[in-house]
């Protein structure tokens, strides 16, 4: 399995309305076991987003689908960087 932890930072101000692209975006994905976009409680503009998929190779597959690309494409104006990434090998747990 492939993981990627990441901290999405918003434009001043557009992090809820960021949030909610991000959540009415996330339709299925083929291999996409988990993907959960949550505040970070730490900062009025972080967005951890974490995922779990069946292989890297799914992950970027993933970014070509056509829901995908027109959300990247809607959010990009309200997306200020990114900051941290982190990339994992899953074992298992719950919703894996």
């Amino acid at each position: 399995m492939y993981g990627l932890i990441g901290r999405m930072l918003a434009a001043e101000g557009r992090r809820e309305e960021l949030l909610a692209l991000l959540l009415e975006g996330s339709a299925p994905m083929p291999g996409c076991r988990s993907y959960v976009i949550a505040r970070d409680p730490g900062s009025d503009n972080g967005i951890w987003i974490s995922e779990v998929w069946d292989s890297r190779e799914q992950h970027q597959a993933s970014l070509h689908l056509p829901h995908v690309q027109e959300t990247i494409g809607r959010a990009r104006p309200m997306i200020a960087g990114f900051d941290q990434r982190f990339e994992t090998e899953p074992q298992g747990g719950i919703g894996v």
